[in-house]
């Protein structure tokens, strides 16, 4: 039979065992293993501090050139816009102070704005496609006839845009007979809210995007809807301006679904550094652009045609006056 100090003995040589592995352990790894991750340590900390230093160097960069930039934007867009007309149009969850940026540098560039429809999420929901069809053929002015291929965006977008926006220079700042009805009925639908005097027809049209892009099954159908709108801002007015940030191009924003498009690119322009100050200052340009027949994609995302236009129209005063 085993007595205890068979136990005791044997408990002991496991302990000396483990101290005495332990020691060599420590000893045999000091040199190549225990260096070695301290030298990668070191290294990685070094790298993290230059990145931090490059991150603080490019913020204080960037922080001066908007500076720059703000305190030069009267000047840059003097004049750009004096005369002219533009209604804005926020998607739903756009950003105020986007828009109200956008408002604030067009006014800067001599231009006014009638007032503004903000969207709400039921016009964008894809579900509500047969409500809208039914509400855009109830509201429609009497001479605005649809074509067979239209689908119920189309039509809304036709509607609405004839309300808002005109291409007729004398019409300009008139209310369209119908247009105060059209916007009360999509109003009162819950499809939008109107705010100062959008149906005393602008010229131009700003569409502030989304803040963020559409996500899931719908997103595409979604950006889609105000895709369509805004092709129909322009078809009835003198150019439109989808204005957004960098999550306007990502996938299910509805800058990167205006892009997707070549024959789309070709009527609406695009910005999507609106959040930045120099680029509420290509907002500016790119409107003016718009009334010349031209349009551009600008920015930093992807399919831009550039920074900015690349030539700068001589600003033009329209002919007619507005009036009520």
């Amino acid at each position: 039979m085993i007595d205890f100090r068979y136990h005791l003995v044997s408990i002991v040589a496991i302990f000396l065992a483990l101290s005495v592995g332990i020691v060599l352990g420590t000893t045999l790894l000091e040199d190549p293993v225990i260096k070695a991750s301290e030298s990668l340590a070191n290294q990685l900390r070094e790298g993290n501090n230059e990145l931090r230093d490059q991150v603080d160097a490019l913020q204080k960069r960037e922080a001066a050139n908007d500076a720059f930039v703000t305190g030069g934007t009267a000047r840059m867009v003097q004049d750009a816009l004096v005369g002219r007309s533009v209604v804005i149009v926020e998607a739903p969850g756009s950003t105020a102070s986007v828009r109200e940026a956008a408002q604030q540098v067009i006014e800067e560039a001599g231009g006014s704005v009638t007032g503004r429809i903000t969207l709400t999420e039921r016009y964008t929901d894809p579900a509500q496609a047969g409500f809208v069809d039914k509400l855009a053929v109830g509201a429609k002015a009497a001479e605005t006839v649809f074509s067979v291929e239209d689908t119920a965006h189309d039509k809304a977008a036709e509607v609405l845009a004839g309300a808002i926006l005109t291409s007729d220079s004398s019409q300009i700042g008139k209310e369209h007979p119908s247009g105060a009805g059209i916007l009360d009925a999509f109003q009162r639908a819950g499809l939008l809210t109107v705010t100062g005097e959008p149906a005393r027809r602008a010229e131009t049209a700003l569409m502030i995007a989304p803040a963020e892009a559409y996500a899931g099954e719908t997103a595409s159908a979604q950006a889609g809807t105000l895709v369509t709108l805004a092709l129909g801002l322009d078809d009835a007015g003198q150019g439109t301006v989808i204005a957004g940030t960098q999550t306007s191009v990502a996938p299910g924003g509805v800058i990167a679904a205006l892009r997707e498009d070549a024959a789309f690119t070709e009527k609406v322009s695009s910005v999507d550094t609106a959040d930045m100050p120099a680029g509420r200052v290509v907002v500016v340009y790119a409107l003016r652009e718009q009334l010349t027949g031209l349009a551009g994609q600008y920015g930093i995302g992807p399919g831009v045609s550039g920074i900015e236009p690349s030539a700068t129209p001589t600003p033009t005063v329209p002919t007619a006056t507005s009036g009520g």
